[in-house]
């Protein structure tokens, strides 16, 4: 782990180091806007795919993507600006996590859809949030003993099982949209099938700028060729306003229910592995010191983030993967090309047009796009596994039993719909919480709680497209994202 905290200038005294320097506005302006490309397509995904499934309208849908964008770029600031012990002050975005999407979406349905939903996955929200800040002011032995919970094996298998979960939503999209009247028409699946090739195509070509902005130009390619032969509408773009204002509670008081908030306390337990590793990853690119308590910091942002987002209208947020391999692939160490890109998000967020048009994307070639960065989320765990002895019959136990359970909701749906409990199945139809716990229980049960510092800073590689002759992407925590989250998000 690079411990470098500050570089000697030439005469002896301590020069800034690169994470702090401030770049001029023109470098500031351009580098931010690139951690903007680079992130748009994983940040917007999150609520356009609980939106559908909420079976929002499009003015919701709208709303919903700006409070995202707007929430995304406060949530970015405060982790890479700082505010006296809150924030990494490392070059880290935040966006709203994969992790959370299945879960999201099983409150969401077992709240009836709409916006009564909303108001519950919001007080679920709002507590995560608060109880994440709170857990990140413990004693710093107590914080190193919980981090415990999450070695290789637990934090592997969590996000293998986060891709294999999410991969069915993005080929449902794929299908057409679960519901919808074309669901299954083989015209959604040649336009899931043309942009998943166009991005792999971007992907082999292997060029850093255009493999970190291939699922955008994916997402804008496939709905302009849609909108050629007629199948994308953009009728509610016109009727969007220009400028519109994310207010407190939009759409009404959040709900506080037992058991979507101990579902969300358990999808922000998973949230904090990925926060950690990403902090980690992102200190060893820039050179920049790493410790506990700047992996606190790091986790008070993720906190009042969450907190945040749930009473502007947004979700769960967490430090973005992809972003992470951005700074690697561009040298570009300081903190404050964060904070522009922060900016452009808020303002991004104000504009309700330029959400329309992201809600007028085709399902079909969402499908394609969502379902290329899951199954990155997907491999970026089981890369994670791949450091495990999995010649261990207790990981290799582990790791089979929790994609077990993990598989059970979808496998089984009669299981929760008829024989449990409404409240219950909310909490238990999940095959990301399912997974997660039996992997974090069965972890205790064989190898205990391990040896302190054995895993303070789980990591994954993700993929990478390399330039000819040059090395693949830094080793990086997997997502975010969501996911997956695959972005290519591992959120």
């Amino acid at each position: 782990m690079a411990r470098v905290a500050a570089r000697l200038s030439t005469d002896g005294e301590q020069s800034t180091h690169p994470v702090d320097e401030v770049l001029p506005l023109p470098k500031l302006a351009l580098y931010g806007f690139q951690h903007v490309l680079a992130f748009y397509a994983g940040a917007v995904i999150v609520p356009i795919i609980v939106g559908n499934a909420l079976k929002l309208s499009p003015e919701q849908l709208v709303y919903l993507i700006n409070a995202d964008l707007f929430t995304c770029g406060i949530a970015s600031i405060i982790q890479a600006w700082g505010i006296g012990r809150i924030g990494a002050r490392l070059p880290l975005i935040q966006g709203v996590t994969f992790t959370a999407v299945s879960p999201m979406i099983a409150i969401g349905l077992g709240a009836g859809g709409g916006t009564a939903a909303l108001l519950v996955i919001y007080g679920a929200v709002i507590t995560a949030g608060i109880a994440t800040f709170a857990f990140a002011w413990l004693p710093a032995k107590a914080f190193r003993t919980v981090m415990r919970l999450f070695p290789p094996v637990v934090t592997g298998t969590v996000i293998t099982v986060l891709g294999i979960v999410l991969i069915p939503v993005g080929l449902n999209d794929a299908a057409g949209g679960l519901g919808s009247p074309d669901f299954g028409d083989p015209k959604n699946f040649a336009y899931a099938g043309g942009t998943m090739l166009f991005i792999l195509i971007l992907m082999k070509i292997g060029k850093p700028f255009l493999s970190s902005i291939s699922i955008l130009l994916g997402l804008v390619v496939g709905t302009t060729v849609a909108f050629l032969l007629g199948d994308a509408k953009f009728g509610d773009v016109s009727s969007s306003e220009w400028i519109g204002i994310t207010t407190p509670f939009h759409f009404g008081a959040p709900k506080f229910e037992w058991f979507p908030i101990v579902l969300m306390l358990i999808v922000m337990l998973i949230t904090m592995v990925e926060t950690t590793g990403d902090t980690y990853a992102v200190g060893d690119i820039v050179g920049k010191e790493v410790d506990s308590e700047t992996v606190a910091r790091a986790l008070r942002a993720d906190g009042a983030a969450t907190a945040l987002g749930g009473v502007l209208n947004s979700f769960p947020y967490v430090a973005f993967a992809e972003n992470v391999g951005l700074v690697r692939m561009t040298k570009v160490k300081s903190r404050f090309v964060v904070v522009a890109a922060g900016v452009f998000m808020i303002v991004l967020g104000l504009l309700p047009k330029a959400a329309a048009i992201v809600a007028a994307v085709p399902h079909g070639v969402l499908g394609g796009a969502a379902t290329v960065m899951f199954a990155m989320v997907a491999l970026a765990g089981i890369q994670t596994l791949a450091k495990v002895d999995l010649k261990e019959e207790k990981n290799a136990l582990i790791v089979g039993v929790s994609l077990a359970f993990a598989l059970l909701p979808a496998t089984v749906p009669v299981l929760f719909s008829k024989h449990m409990d409404p409240d219950l199945s909310s909490l238990l139809n999940s095959g990301v919480t399912l997974g997660a716990t039996a992997a974090i229980v069965l972890n205790l049960v064989f190898n205990g709680l391990g040896k302190e510092g054995a895993h303070d800073a789980p990591k994954v590689e993700l993929p990478a497209q390399p330039t000819a002759g040059e090395e693949s992407a830094a080793a990086v925590p997997a997502p975010s994202g969501e996911g997956e989250e695959a972005r290519t998000p591992a959120s």
